[in-house]
């Protein structure tokens, strides 16, 4: 008598696998699909990777079941409901249990993942995120990192923050080169990053107070030994993508406007340059002549490859994917996220932090400086009243 060949069951988790991953397969525009394409995308190129995956589970068991490079590396945690990108974040706050989303970042506080990677809602992950995880000790305001397409040898910048708060002072700034800094160095491999204040010029003069204030405390910090950091000053908007600097910092809404502003300004040129080649049959034979590199130009600036915003000052990292990402940005994310948990990111990020609060106690107060005046105008002293503008100022 033969035996029945007994298939294993792709949604239970194997000996495989030393890093773990939450993953929220229903918050992306494309899906359920695509996540689980993108996943297995992953595993297929990582063999030291497994999943915790959220959402319905019938429909999640039946996609995973296709997918063989997902046997025995899936672990479906079920969830009914779905974060909408048009919900309010105060409202998810209130009813997220039994979400996908929720369900995504509980595994990570719980300790059974060490990073989660969602697609979905960006406000509403910040929020539950920040929620459930909360901020890391001394830090007041969470950041949003981003890989930006560069002249630099690794081939791309980091800049934050991007969206997580539209405010930050001089405390704040300093707490995001730092975290840009220990970014760099786990999800990029620079040694010694160079970190850049973004401003309206590279004069000291210039900007508005908390940026002056952030200038002085981010080149006090930098200065300190074993900091490994090399502060190049103010930047300005062209050195986004420059060879100067690896990390760019700036507050939520500068650099939103500058993440919008990059993603428009290259469909745009992408949108031309095919209007261009296919404007005659010579432009199309030129275009044919030139596919090679037209395809190395195309994956050089292919945002699918760097998709990710990773949230920093959380006690656990976080990685937002594009919400329109299909399996090739899904994979990209999660190889982010493979990457950040493989180095022991967060702890070393808790050090950064603790070296920020040091250096900026250390620092003091900036002579005539407010913290109350941060965003305004510059404060005297010893009135706490602005001073006046000098005629023909």
């Amino acid at each position: 008598m033969t035996a029945a060949l007994v298939q294993p069951d792709p949604t239970q988790p194997g000996p495989t696998g030393s890093v773990v991953i939450s993953v929220d397969a229903m918050g992306g525009d494309r899906g359920p699909a695509a996540v689980i394409a993108g996943i297995a995308k992953s595993a297929q190129k990582n063999p030291d990777i497994r999943f915790i995956v959220h959402g319905p589970e019938p429909e999640l068991r039946r996609l995973i079941a296709r997918r063989s490079k997902l046997v025995g590396r899936c672990d479906i945690r079920h969830a009914e409901s779905v974060v909408t990108m048009d919900d309010k974040p105060a409202q998810v706050v209130r009813s997220a249990q039994g979400t996908s989303m929720w369900s995504a970042i509980e595994s990570v506080r719980n300790g059974e993942a060490t990073v989660a990677v969602s697609c979905g809602n960006t406000g509403a992950l910040m929020a539950l995120s920040m929620l459930r995880l909360r901020k890391l000790p001394g830090v007041n305001r969470p950041a949003i990192a981003v890989l930006w397409p560069s002249r630099g040898p690794q081939g791309f910048n980091i800049i934050l923050d991007v969206g997580a708060d539209i405010r930050a002072d001089a405390t704040d700034l300093l707490q995001y080169a730092m975290m840009g800094a220990s970014y760099a160095r786990n999800g990029l491999g620079l040694t010694r990053p160079r970190v850049g204040l973004l401003n309206v010029g590279t004069e000291d003069h210039k900007g508005r107070p908390e940026l002056k204030e952030a200038h002085r405390l981010i080149a006090a910090a930098a200065a300190v030994e074993g900091a490994n950091v090399d502060y190049v000053g103010f930047v300005e908007g062209g050195d986004l993508m420059s060879a100067r600097v690896d990390v760019i910092v700036t507050d939520g809404f500068t650099g939103n406007v500058a993440l919008k502003t990059g993603e428009g300004t290259a469909k745009l040129v992408g949108d031309f340059l095919k209007d261009a080649f296919a404007n005659s049959i010579m432009s199309k034979f030129a275009a044919l002549l030139a596919m090679t590199s037209l395809k190395r130009l195309q994956k050089r600036i292919d945002p699918r490859r760097v998709n990710g915003g990773v949230f920093l000052g959380l006690n656990g990292t976080v990685v937002k994917s594009h919400g329109a990402a299909d399996a090739t940005g899904v994979s990209a994310a999660v190889k982010l996220a493979f990457q950040l948990a493989r180095s022991g990111f967060n702890d070393r990020l808790k050090a950064r932090v603790a070296q920020a609060a040091e250096a900026a106690e250390q620092a003091g107060p900036a002579e005539g400086w407010d913290e109350t005046s941060a965003g305004s105008e510059p404060r005297d002293a010893a009135s706490g009243r602005a001073p006046q503008a000098e005629a023909g100022q």
